[in-house]
């Protein structure tokens, strides 16, 4: 991985994050807090928009040195609107990948998983994980929306490059 795509990888995880946050947060009140399913990593849109946020809070909290002092819950956002006041950290992540040289990429960072475990790998490969990660729970986002009779976005890494590039509207 080079540093152009890392920068890249998080200008579209946010851009795809924010696509679906815009079609959740104009839902009808309460929707977005509705059970739509235990099959799903969380059962309500809140809650799965509030574990995107809490694992960008904890890796870009452990890349900066900073191991987290406790890991966010969904608990920590009961709401949307709890969530809308700190749901734009990608501003905060592409800061820091701003920073970013090709030696920080190769640079082995250690954390602590939510166990207590020890592990350590190279900042890419925490980057290419965070990513993926946005990418699982935005696919079931898409199917709870889906799920609730809304047509979701598109948030594929190929739309987010025509759009960047012109070839696509919005």
């Amino acid at each position: 991985m080079t540093v152009d795509e890392a920068r890249e990888l998080f200008d579209y995880d946010r851009w795809a994050n924010r696509r679906l946050w815009d079609v959740v947060s104009a839902l009808p009140a309460g929707a977005a807090d509705r059970e739509i399913g235990a099959q799903f990593s969380f059962p309500t849109l809140t809650g799965m928009l509030a574990h995107i946020l809490a694992a960008q809070i904890v890796w870009l909290s452990r890349w900066r040195g900073e191991p987290p002092s406790a890991l966010p819950s969904v608990k920590d956002f009961p709401d949307l609107a709890s969530l809308g006041d700190r749901w734009d950290l990608g501003a905060d992540l592409a800061a820091f990948v701003a920073r970013l040289s090709e030696q920080d990429l190769a640079r082995v960072v250690d954390y602590r998983n939510i166990q207590g475990q020890q592990f350590a790998l190279p900042l890419a490969q925490q980057i290419r994980h965070l990513i993926n990660h946005g990418t699982h729970h935005r696919s079931e986002l898409a199917t709870m929306l889906t799920i609730l009779g809304v047509s979701p976005p598109p948030t594929d890494l190929v739309v987010f490059q025509l759009v960047t590039s012109g070839q696509m509207a919005r």
